[in-house]
């Protein structure tokens, strides 16, 4: 059965200064979210594949959202996180049933390829509970230059009976980066490492 959507809310973030320097080009990063009724909630569900179903969903949906808040084509996509909160009549298993068995495979559609795992978070709250939403290179896990994290928040989401579901996607690293690793230049894009 397909999600029950309450809400959608895209959040999109520009940097175009950092310690007084210009971010050229400037860095982008996009967090689409869709606030859906838990249909789990207030019980023990041995079978989530319904949760797993819309996962996929989402991960089409999510998607495109996101691409379309950058302004580029997919393909240019740099980097990818997605991250769940589950209302307090939900449990976490309900976001790894989202987020995990079937969310990536559209996500990477939409961009061409990726790789790398999708770094991911879960957590319960209640409205207004913000989420980290961990960043990371779609094609290799091992770019330091874009380990980071984007707040994601929906101030009237997640209702007790309801999931927040976030994906995040970026035109690029930290600005600035300077701790060194392996560079966008060294990526062979094999295993999704290096």
């Amino acid at each position: 059965m397909a999600a029950t959507i309450r809400k959608l809310v895209t959040i999109l973030d520009e940097t175009r200064l950092e310690m007084g320097r210009a971010v050229s080009p400037p860095v982008r990063r996009a967090i689409a979210c869709a606030v859906i009724l838990n249909p789990c909630a207030g019980r023990f569900v041995e079978d989530l594949s319904e949760l797993v179903a819309q996962g996929e969903e989402l991960g089409a949906l999510l998607a495109a959202r996101a691409v379309a808040a950058l302004g580029i084509p997919g393909t240019e996509v740099q980097g990818f996180g997605k991250a769940a909160v589950v209302g307090e009549a939900g449990e976490l298993e309900h976001a790894a049933a989202l987020l995990h068995p079937r969310m990536g495979a559209p996500v990477r559609a939409a961009l061409g390829r990726g790789p790398a795992l999708i770094p991911s978070a879960k957590k319960g709250g209640g409205p207004g509970t913000p989420i980290d939403v961990p960043l990371g290179h779609k094609d290799a896990a091992f770019v330091r230059s874009h380990f980071d994290a984007i707040e994601a928040r929906v101030p009237d989401a997640p209702r007790a009976a309801e999931i927040l579901v976030c994906l995040a996607l970026a035109t690029g690293g930290r600005p600035h980066p300077r701790i060194g690793g392996l560079t966008i230049a060294e990526i062979e894009g094999e295993d999704g490492l290096r």
